[in-house]
C-alpha cells in the first residue's frame, strides 16, 4: 500500500507539467487506474512471467501488476519521451527491480519479437489496431490482456476476426467487472500460431488501416 500511495503522488505531482491523466482526485486514481489494472490479475499470470505494457503512458496496467506481483518481469513500452522518463522516476523511487522503461514505438521494437509471456494495453487503440501493436510481441502460447469498456464492446471484439486469422491469435473466454458503475473486461487472446514476418506495418499503418 504504501508504493501505491508513492505511485499516486507522484503521478499527481508529476501531471501538473505533463499530461498523464485526467483523473486528478487521488481516490479516483486508487479506483479507476489502481484498481482497474488490477483486474488484469483476473487472468492467471504464470509465476515469474515476461510482460510487456505496450503504451504504458503514466505506467498503467504495468506497475500497478508489478508492485502486486514482485515476480513479474516487466517491461513498459512508451513512444512519449516525456512519459517514458515519469516511468523510469516512478521506478527508481519506488526501488522497482525487474522493470525496463523503453521509449520507443510499438511499430519499430522489432527486437523483442516473441519474446514474451504476457501482453497487456489500456487504452491503446480499437482491437483490430491493438492486436497488431501486441501480438508480434507474444510468444507461442502467451496471452494478450486488452484492457476494454464500453457498450460496444461485442462489436469491437467482432471487428477483429481478420486480425486474428493474419496474426496468430485466438480469443479466450473474457473477464468482465463493474467499476464505477461501468461495465469493462479483459479481452484474453492467446498466440496459437506465429505472426507473419510484415507485422506489425511501418509506424501509423496499423491505426490509419486496420486490418
Amino acid at each position: 500500500m504504501a508504493a501505491f500511495d508513492r505511485y499516486r503522488d507522484e503521478l499527481l505531482d508529476w501531471n501538473q507539467r505533463i499530461n498523464l491523466t485526467a483523473v486528478r482526485e487521488p481516490s479516483a486514481v486508487d479506483e479507476l487506474h489502481f484498481a482497474d489494472s488490477l483486474a488484469c490479475l483476473l487472468e492467471p499470470l504464470p509465476a515469474g512471467a515476461l510482460v510487456l505494457d505496450v503504451g504504458a503512458g503514466a505506467g498503467l496496467p504495468g506497475l500497478p501488476l508489478k508492485i502486486a506481483r514482485p515476480d513479474l518481469r516487466l517491461t513498459l513500452l512508451e513512444a512519449t519521451g516525456k512519459k517514458a522518463r515519469f516511468l523510469e522516476h516512478v521506478v527508481s523511487v519506488l526501488g522497482l527491480e525487474g522493470v525496463t522503461v523503453v521509449n520507443e514505438r510499438a511499430e519499430t521494437y522489432a527486437a523483442a519479437r516473441e519474446a514474451f509471456d504476457v501482453i497487456v494495453a489500456r487504452a491503446l487503440a480499437a482491437l483490430p489496431t491493438l492486436l497488431e501493436l501486441t501480438l508480434p510481441f507474444c510468444r507461442l502460447g502467451g496471452a494478450v490482456l486488452a484492457m476494454k469498456k464500453g457498450a460496444a464492446l461485442g462489436e469491437e471484439v467482432a471487428s477483429a476476426g481478420r486480425a486474428l486469422q493474419v496474426l496468430g491469435g485466438e480469443l479466450a473466454p473474457e473477464h468482465t467487472y463493474d467499476l464505477a458503475g461501468e461495465q469493462r473486461a479483459i479481452v484474453v487472446v492467446r498466440k496459437v500460431r506465429p505472426t507473419p514476418p510484415q507485422y506489425p506495418r511501418r509506424p501509423g499503418v496499423p491505426a490509419k488501416n486496420p486490418l
